[in-house]
C-alpha cells in the first residue's frame, strides 16, 4: 500500500498531499471519536516502520500536482516514526511546499521528539481534555502516558519551536462540552501558548464508537468564547473542485476511502474530477460491496468495506468518550 495520498481536501490546509509513516491504526491513543475505527497497537514506542527513500521517492511523484501542505499524519500517529526528523530535513531540501505535522501530541513530552518537529512549517498537536479523568475517558491513552505528561509537552514544545503553532481542541457531546470543563481546557491552552486555537468536533462517522455525537455548531461558538485567546472554530470547506480527470478511476477513489471517510464532494475535490464521474465509481464500488454507504447527521459518506477481498487491478498510487 503506498504511504503517500491524495491531494486530499482539508478544512485546514487546502489540498494537503498526506503521508502515512506508521502501520495504520498505530497510536498512543484509542480515541472514541476516532473515524478508522479502534486502535490495533497502542504503543510509545518509536520505530523505522517505512523506508525513508520509498517516502521521498513517493512524494516527488505527487509534487507536479502543487499541494498547498505536504502533511504528515494519516492513519497512524506519525511522530512514532523514528526517522521524523531526518524526514522532514530531505523534503525541505526537495520543495518549498510547507511541511505539516498532524499529532496527537502524545509524545512531545520526549526532547528527541520536540528535536525532530522543529523545522516543520506547521505542527497542530490535539487537546481534547482539560484534565486526567477525561483525558482517559475521551483518548483511552496507553497505560504508560498520563495528562500530565502530555499538557508539559505541549508546554515546553512552545518554548523551542519558531514555526506555526495551532492547537485543535475536538470536543465531543456529552463528554468534554460542558461549559466547565472546557474553562478547564481553556487554562490549559493558556499555558501552551499556540499561534492559534482551533475548536472542533466530530465531522465524520465515528468509527470506534458509533454512538459519538458532535457538539452543535452555534454551541461550538459560543464555547470558542470561553478561550482566553481568540479561538476560531473550524467548519468544513467544500469545493466543487477543478475540472481535471481521477487519475486511476475506481483504485484511486477506493484508495482514498481506505484512508478516510468521504463524501461526494471531499472525493471530487481529492481526486479533481467531475461529480458525475466520482458518483459513477462510487456507485460502481458499491454495488461490488467494496465500499459502505454510512450517514451522520445529514451528510452521507462512503468509507471502504471493512473486508476488501483484493486489491484492484491496476491499482495505481493515488494513493475522542463513553464514561
Amino acid at each position: 500500500m503506498p504511504h503517500v495520498y491524495g491531494p486530499v481536501p482539508s478544512h485546514r490546509l487546502n489540498r494537503s498531499l498526506g503521508v502515512d509513516l506508521v502501520p495504520f491504526k498505530t497510536c498512543p491513543y484509542d480515541c472514541v471519536y476516532c473515524q478508522l475505527g479502534r486502535t490495533t497497537d497502542k504503543t510509545l514506542r518509536r520505530r523505522e516502520t517505512v523506508r525513508l527513500d520509498d517516502v521521498i521517492d513517493e512524494v516527488m511523484e505527487k509534487l507536479p500536482f502543487r499541494p498547498d501542505y505536504i502533511t504528515l499524519g494519516g492513519s497512524g500517529e506519525p511522530t512514532l516514526y523514528s526517522r521524523l526528523g531526518d524526514l522532514i530535513d530531505s523534503l525541505r531540501s526537495v520543495t518549498d511546499i510547507p511541511i505539516a505535522v498532524l499529532t496527537s501530541g502524545a509524545l512531545l513530552w520526549q526532547p528527541e521528539v520536540r528535536r525532530e518537529l522543529r523545522e516543520a512549517s506547521l505542527v497542530i498537536p490535539s487537546l481534547d481534555a482539560g484534565d486526567a479523568k477525561t483525558f482517559q475517558a475521551v483518548n483511552r491513552p496507553h497505560r504508560d502516558l498520563t495528562f500530565e505528561q502530555l499538557l508539559e509537552g505541549l508546554i515546553e514544545f512552545r518554548e523551542g519551536y519558531w514555526g506555526q503553532y495551532w492547537l485543535e481542541v475536538l470536543l465531543v457531546a456529552d463528554y468534554s462540552a460542558s461549559e466547565s470543563h472546557v474553562r478547564r481546557i481553556a487554562a490549559c491552552t493558556e499555558r501552551i501558548r499556540p499561534d492559534r486555537v482551533q475548536i472542533n468536533t466530530v465531522t465524520r462517522p465515528a468509527a470506534a464508537e458509533p454512538d459519538v455525537a458532535p457538539v452543535d455548531s452555534d454551541r461550538l461558538r459560543w464555547l470558542a468564547q470561553l478561550f482566553p485567546c481568540r479561538a476560531e472554530v473550524i467548519s468544513k470547506r467544500i469545493s466543487a473542485g477543478i475540472k481535471l480527470s481521477a487519475r486511476g478511476g475506481e483504485a484511486a477513489v477506493l484508495d482514498l476511502l481506505r484512508r478516510r471517510p468521504c463524501t461526494v464532494d471531499d472525493v471530487v475535490e481529492a481526486l479533481q474530477s467531475h461529480r458525475a464521474e466520482i458518483i459513477k465509481h462510487l456507485d460502481h464500488l458499491h454495488d461490488k460491496r467494496l465500499v459502505e454507504r454510512q450517514r451522520a447527521g445529514n451528510r452521507l459518506f462512503y468509507r471502504a468495506a471493512r473486508r476488501i477481498p483484493q486489491p484492484l487491478p491496476n491499482a495505481e498510487p493515488e494513493s475522542k468518550l463513553r464514561r
